[in-house]
């Protein structure tokens, strides 16, 4: 049944009671609402159920035209338009799932002026017919909701959010506002850029804190399903999502839960729309159920009793982890959120964002994210500490993480933090952890012999340390807010006013040494293997397929492998791991006539490692 048309009010206190029955606006709402009422723009980053749609709802109300709501998710659409015309609002949504007789006459009372809001995705939205539609047309107000989808989709995934940038050249004079729970400053940059075209909205960010919610994180073992049942065995009874990698891990997981008796239901975009539909009403409605899903399911979920999001795989950011996990404990009362990670899933993050058809300067910036989510787990601190921190927010610590109810075994590596800061500052703090640590490590690479770093006091200073150990040390240094990643520029590091005090003897720095210590019998005897090379157990394939190339080309000659290269040259490669013929004549055993030789095909088989 068509809804009529509400009378308008210019009271936003008015409308809040009257329609949508609250007595007051929850803390940073009235402030968004009456800058969008005085037609600026604004950008708001708020908590997930904070209220963001109220920011949006109330001032198209009081406005009157028509609000345009641009949101990502169908059946997020369709669901907060049902629930505006139970308030009586004449809302409505044009998409692709609906009959063409549908939309037909939802766009008939759209253009009779019967409409307040009108939701369409960027697809439906961003055509030159549909534009040129709604220009002839009283349009108030322009709504992003979830905006820091134009920042993490982009044009390699959905380029209409790219083209989202149009409509302040289409609609002048149309105030915008752009709501997300889930922007660190980097994204916040990116929307600003995309959407408002450089000019500079009314920023509002309130804090992202959730403190009803505890945080954990686990190394993953070689049995992680034990490890999702014995945290079940804590929340029986209890609403929660699992989240999955893949959907044969999806399909696979909620297998498994059903059979040791756990009401689980999966979900991802491979299912039909009807089963998707089904078991999203299931969890909706009914206690007790758990979700078992990819990151398809959640957007716009409104469940305010799940007690609990485990992680079995390791999410792509902080911002994705946020935004997932914030999907517990929306009725403010307590919740968990647990998250295993392990080697293997660092290693499939990094190859889905390689294999992403996107430019290499979205590229850089998903890997230093994912550097940022790595720090947080390695987190020898607060774990909320380290989480509003990339937020850029200060907090003490909330008793309420793994590692402040469990501390871990810490280790005193304030030396070893000053040497690493010191190295950033003569630097000039704006190099990332590789050079950093080469530096430290005391290898001359082309980039720092360049740059003159090798003559640097401290180059060498830690060479005692291993690569991996001096890069999760690092790690540590960006969790516990002693360093900041730059991850908007080319993913320098730079000390903060924390790190500053460090380096001039003020405070201390405790580590965990060992943070992905779990290794597997075959894990071990690479490491033997490795250590026995006098090379980081990471260099072993390298080393191995240098083995193979070295072989082949005896082969080819008809000579023994060690007259082509020694075991000790091979082994040289694989640690120094040269990308010019000038660095690949300082490997040891390497002379003129091998350099013109080999020279060539050994450094294309180091660069495809």
């Amino acid at each position: 049944m068509e809804q009529p048309a509400l009378k308008l009010q210019s009271d936003p206190r008015g409308v809040l009671k009257g329609v949508f029955g609250f007595e007051d606006f929850r803390p940073g709402q009235e402030d968004i609402v009456e800058a969008l009422l005085a037609g600026r723009d604004v950008l708001a980053v708020m908590p997930t159920g904070s209220g963001k749609s109220l920011c949006y709802q109330v001032p198209a109300l009081v406005k009157g035209g028509l609000t345009l709501v641009v949101s990502p998710l169908i059946a997020l659409m369709q669901d907060q338009v049902a629930a505006l015309k139970l308030a009586g609002v004449a809302a409505e949504t044009i998409n692709s799932t609906r009959e063409r007789d549908a939309n037909v006459a939802a766009w008939r009372a759209v253009a009779a002026g019967r409409v307040r809001l009108l939701y369409m995705s960027p697809e439906r939205l961003m055509t030159e017919r549909m534009l040129a539609a709604l220009q002839r047309l009283d349009l108030g107000l322009i709504a992003i909701d979830e905006a820091h989808c134009i920042s993490q989709w982009g044009a390699a995934f959905r380029p209409e959010y790219e083209m989202l940038s149009r409509l302040k050249q289409a609609f002048p004079g149309v105030p915008i506002g752009a709501f997300t729970a889930t922007a660190d400053e980097a994204t916040r940059n990116d929307i600003v850029t995309k959407l408002f075209g450089g000019a500079r909205p009314e920023m509002h960010v309130h804090g992202f804190d959730r403190p009803n919610i505890r945080l954990g994180v686990e190394a993953k073992s070689s049995k992680p399903a034990r490890q999702l049942l014995s945290f079940l065995e804590r929340h029986q009874g209890m609403s929660g999502i699992v989240y999955c990698l893949s959907r044969r891990k999806t399909e696979e997981t909620a297998a498994l839960l059903a059979a040791e008796g756990i009401r689980a239901l999966p979900y991802h975009a491979g299912l039909s729309k009807e089963v998707r539909d089904e078991n999203q009403n299931l969890f909706m409605s009914e206690r007790g159920v758990v979700m078992v899903a990819t990151i398809a399911f959640g957007m716009g979920i409104d469940k305010p009793d799940v007690r609990f999001v485990f992680h079995a795989d390791l999410p792509g950011s902080v911002e994705a982890y946020y935004q997932e996990f914030g999907r517990a404990g929306r009725d403010g009362e307590p919740a968990e959120a647990m998250m295993l990670f392990g080697l293997g899933d660092i290693a499939m993050r990094r190859r889905f964002i390689d294999e992403e058809a996107s430019s290499d300067e979205r590229k850089r910036r998903e890997h230093k994210k994912l550097d940022a989510l790595v720090a947080y787990c390695e987190a020898p601190e607060c774990r909320r500490q380290a989480l509003l921190a990339y937020f850029g927010e200060e907090s003490g610590p909330c008793g309420n993480c793994d590692v402040c109810l469990s501390p871990v075994e810490a280790t005193d590596g304030t030396a070893e933090a000053r040497a690493i800061l010191e190295m950033a500052v003569a630097t000039g703090e704006r190099f990332g952890a590789a050079h950093l640590v080469d530096c430290l490590r005391g290898t001359a690479t082309e980039k720092a012999m360049n740059a003159r770093h090798d003559r640097l006091p401290g180059f060498g200073a830690l060479a005692a340390l291993s690569r991996q150990a001096l890069q999760s040390l690092i790690r540590q240094l960006v969790a516990t807010g002693f360093l900041a990643l730059d991850i908007a520029g080319y993913g320098g590091l730079h000390l903060t006013a924390k790190g500053r005090a460090l380096m001039a003897g003020v405070g201390s720095f405790r580590y965990r040494p060992e943070t992905l210590s779990r290794k597997s019998r075959k894990e071990k005897k690479a490491a033997a293997a490795a250590e026995a090379a006098g090379i980081e157990p990471a260099d072993m394939a390298l080393l191995d397929r240098l083995k193979a190339l070295r072989l082949e080309l005896a082969r080819e000659r008809g000579v023994p492998a060690y007259v082509i290269f020694s075991d000790h040259a091979l082994i040289d490669m694989a640690a120094r791991k040269p990308k010019s013929v000038r660095e690949f004549a300082e490997v040891h055993g390497v002379g003129e006539v091998k350099l013109k030789e080999f020279g060539a095909v050994f450094l294309e088989a180091i660069a495809e490692q």
